[in-house]
């Protein structure tokens, strides 16, 4: 059942040992030879649309449309169980679609009941609600196939006038992800809390903490797309949860170069150490691509832009638990112990006027420093200093934070990087606060180019890319040509300053960033 007002320590239910190693220019690993494993599926789904959303139609013909995407959860559903998936993951909205009026949207909403106090399984007992046809189909899928579902979908919940947070139509509509055990039993629901301009829909009257509980790999959170980015229930859930496996549905629009899906999900996975399974929409025409299963060491993603396929994705993953997390900040990642790299960053180490005096000046280049200037990228004004030699040691500041960059070109090609830095509050498509560090390809050789969306790039650069912070909470970012993913050599705090560093790369460089929410700052 669903868990919402007290943490309950994770079960140990095995012994695991965690052997870190560098492999070639892999990050640290994570190799759990004793420990667990488990098959997971994550669907990323060509959504079948209303092509009038706004228009005001009866249930019956809800239904006919939401039974198409629903004959495809199936077909998956049954794929997976094939290649031995035990939970599997669909994404947000995938089955009614999106951008309804809260009347339009009426007719697709099931009834879901108060799961504290009932132990229901719709596949077998369809009869005790109304208006629940779709919790039944999918109960049925998860009993039939003896599978874990994890699946969002609209919601109505009936309220009172004396419910000071009622609305007047006298109902509650929430984005709703649901649970089922391998039974088809609902074991839990969770109303997502940060709506992205999603008018159909309530915010809930007070958050979902929900965890449920799995034979193969213990417990399991749960949020929603836009919720990734907030501290409420997101960092809450892992933290004080003690939460090391999340199941994501999302309905993400790609933005580069910091906000990519498939980017985002890896540095979430990165900077929290969890299994993160993350199905998103596939509709290349919104944007919308980009889903993956990720470790803390692995990723297994999918990111199309071309096809209109979907696509299951299946994957057998170590089980995460509560301890691996001391082990690894105990351990840190180590440097990537080839000399050639180590001394190139040594012979170039910068220090902050804010660091102890054990640290070498570096000695100032005697060319000048290139231009600082100012473009908006990711909505937002960035402060830009462009990378014009072959190699160097650059910094540049906004507000608090100051991001600096050792870098060298491995070899000569005609594109325009730049080191950018921001550290303010966000306010277009959401309102939260950033600090971010960034090295990014512009989208031209001219500085007005400068943060625009691009997804190819030669440039191989060896970097070494810190900032000092005022956020614990930083998520890396790595791009490469093609909207691949790769891993740093290095992350961590040394000192006051949070550095990551990079040697080599099998493709051109799109991004390199330190992507830092300073969520306190959010409610000032």
């Amino acid at each position: 059942m669903e868990k919402r007002t007290t943490a309950t320590p994770l079960t140990l239910r095995f012994m695991a040992s965690i052997i870190f190693f560098v492999l070639g220019h892999q990050v640290l690993s994570i190799d759990i030879h004793k420990g667990r494993h488990y098959v997971a599926a994550v669907y990323e789904h060509h959504i079948i649309l209303n092509p009038s959303p706004a228009a005001i139609i009866d249930r019956h013909t809800a239904l006919q449309l939401m039974k198409r995407n629903l004959d495809i959860y199936e077909e998956q559903v049954i794929n997976a169980a094939k290649q031995g998936a035990q939970i599997i993951i669909f994404p947000e909205d995938g089955i009614q679609g999106f951008n309804f009026t809260r009347a339009s949207i009426y007719p697709y909403l099931d009834f879901i009941p108060n799961l504290d106090c009932l132990i229901w399984n719709p596949c077998k007992e369809f009869y005790l609600f109304n208006d629940t046809e779709v919790l039944h189909r999918l109960s049925c899928m998860a009993l039939k196939n003896q599978m874990f579902l994890v699946v969002n979908l609209g919601t109505k919940e009936p309220c009172t006038q004396s419910d000071p947070h009622c609305p007047p139509d006298g109902r509650y509509q929430f984005n709703t992800n649901v649970v089922f055990s391998d039974n088809g039993t609902l074991i839990a629901r969770y109303r997502k809390q940060n709506l992205y301009f999603e008018y159909s829909f309530n915010t809930p009257p007070e958050i979902d903490y929900t965890i449920f509980d799995t034979p193969f790999a213990g417990k399991f959170g749960i949020f929603t797309c836009f919720d990734i980015l907030f501290y409420e229930p997101t960092v809450t859930l892992i933290k004080q949860y003690n939460i090391t496996q999340v199941a994501y549905p999302t309905a993400w629009m790609n933005q580069l170069p910091l906000l990519s899906a498939v980017e985002f999900q890896r540095a979430f996975a990165t900077a929290f150490k969890i299994n993160l399974l993350a199905a998103n929409i596939h509709h290349p025409d919104l944007g919308m691509t980009g889903s993956g299963i990720y470790t803390p060491s692995k990723s297994f993603i999918y990111y199309d832009m071309e096809s209109i396929d979907g696509k299951l994705i299946v994957v057998e993953i170590p089980v995460m638990t509560s301890d691996h997390e001391a082990n690894i900040e105990n351990n840190a990642m180590s440097y990537n112990s080839q000399k050639s790299f180590s001394d190139f960053f040594m012979e170039k180490q910068i220090c902050h006027k804010d660091q102890e005096t054990d640290c070498e000046i570096a000695e100032k280049p005697s060319q000048e420093l290139p231009p600082v200037f100012y473009e908006i990228m990711m909505y937002d004004n960035f402060t830009l200093m462009p990378i014009l030699n072959a190699e160097g040691n650059i910094e540049v500041c906004s507000n608090t934070l100051c991001c600096n960059l050792i870098y060298k070109r491995l070899e000569k090609t005609n594109e325009l990087y730049v080191l950018g830095v921001f550290d303010d509050l966000h306010t277009v498509h959401g309102t939260y606060y950033i600090q971010a560090c960034v090295l990014v390809k512009c989208g031209g050789l001219n500085y007005t180019t400068c943060g625009q969306e691009i997804t190819e790039a030669a440039g191989l650069i060896d970097f070494q890319l810190q900032g000092n912070f005022s956020t614990t909470f930083i998520f890396p970012l790595l791009l490469r040509s093609g909207v691949t993913l790769d891993f740093a050599d290095h992350l961590g705090w040394e000192k006051n300053s949070y550095v990551m560093y990079k040697t080599g790369g099998s493709s051109g460089l799109i991004t390199a960033g330190l992507y830092g929410r300073w969520y306190e700052r959010d409610k000032n």
